[in-house]
């Protein structure tokens, strides 16, 4: 697998996680459980969005002393659109994360803690997703046809399924877990079970934990072939993903207050993820710039953001209510 990460990049952002995880939950632990204000989550996400970007100013200088400004602007490029593209899309995690919060009754103050794991678990799957595909398509390279088919499908699929609510209640999952757990319908702090006259029952912080998981590995499997239609690059498919995902808790308590703002938002997520398809499946015949589709990504993504506060705000001012944000 080409890459331009040393040995050391590697371990160095291995490190940086494992510090950056660890001080979220030394924080979380200090404050103990509580629910986190707009502010809080506003000053987090700006410290992990502005993360990234320190990152990637960081590569552009070590690749420009080392491989020349045309690979560290090129480089620079690919992890910025991919960051852009992974963040986007992990919005459509926080309407799903919503949607659980809300159906299982999660106080606000026991979310955070639930999505921390969540997060944790996030990082380990896609590391080790991230680093499969890479080596599948290094070996095979007729699979970015068949990612770049499936991505067109998928943003076909949200396209139509937006605004569409999702019945928790089916969920194959949540069934499975019925049939062969005790769960109790009663929080108890942040216990992932209790005792119930002595036996052991499962709380509903539990059950949204799993669905938390279940639902990562479906996002990860359409999002991961979005980037690797940016760049190959294992190292920078991993970095970018991994920051998009350390900023998902902050950004999810700085919008899900706003989430019915957002409504048209999928309808753009589903024309990037068209766009990117059928960037691979003419891979081989249209080289797109990665500077166009930079600029692509991003027009579609604040095009879809700009229409949904536009008309949430016409509605708010006696037009017509606004559709509920896409949950799936």
């Amino acid at each position: 697998m080409e890459t331009i990460g040393t040995w050391w990049m590697w371990a160095g952002f291995a490190v940086f996680v494992v510090v950056a995880i660890g001080i979220d939950l030394l924080v979380m632990e200090r404050q103990g459980a509580h629910k986190v204000t707009m502010g809080e989550a506003l000053r987090w996400s700006v410290l992990w969005f502005s993360l990234a970007f320190v990152f990637v100013a960081i590569l552009w200088w070590y690749l420009n002393g080392t491989q020349g400004r045309e690979v560290a602007n090129t480089v620079s490029m690919q992890f910025i659109t991919g960051y852009l593209v992974e963040k986007s899309l992990s919005i459509d995690n926080i309407f799903v994360f919503l949607m659980l919060f809300s159906y299982f009754a999660v106080p606000p103050q026991y979310q955070k803690r639930a999505l921390i794991i969540g997060i944790i678990g996030a990082i380990v799957l896609r590391t080790l997703l991230i680093l499969a595909g890479a080596w599948l398509l290094a070996t095979f390279h007729w699979l970015l046809y068949v990612f770049g088919a499936f991505l067109v499908i998928t943003g076909a699929k949200m396209w139509f399924a937006a605004g569409q609510e999702p019945d928790i209640a089916t969920n194959p999952v949540l069934k499975f877990l019925k049939k062969r757990i005790r769960i109790t319908d009663q929080f108890d702090g942040e216990k992932l079970s209790t005792l119930i006259n002595g036996a052991k029952h499962y709380t509903p912080l539990f059950v949204v934990l799993v669905l938390i998981g279940t639902t990562d590995i479906i996002f990860a499997v359409d999002s991961i072939p979005a980037i690797f239609a940016i760049t190959s690059d294992p190292f920078i498919v991993l970095t970018a993903n991994i920051f998009a995902i350390l900023g998902l808790r902050a950004l999810y308590f700085l919008l899900a207050d706003l989430a019915n703002r957002f409504h048209l938002l999928a309808y753009g997520l589903a024309l990037v993820l068209v766009f990117i398809g059928s960037k691979m499946l003419l891979i081989d015949l249209v080289k797109i710039p990665i500077g166009y589709a930079l600029l692509v990504t991003a027009s579609l993504i604040a095009g879809s953001i700009i229409l949904s506060l536009r008309s949430s705000g016409e509605s708010a001012h006696g037009g017509q209510p606004a559709a509920l944000p896409p949950k799936d």
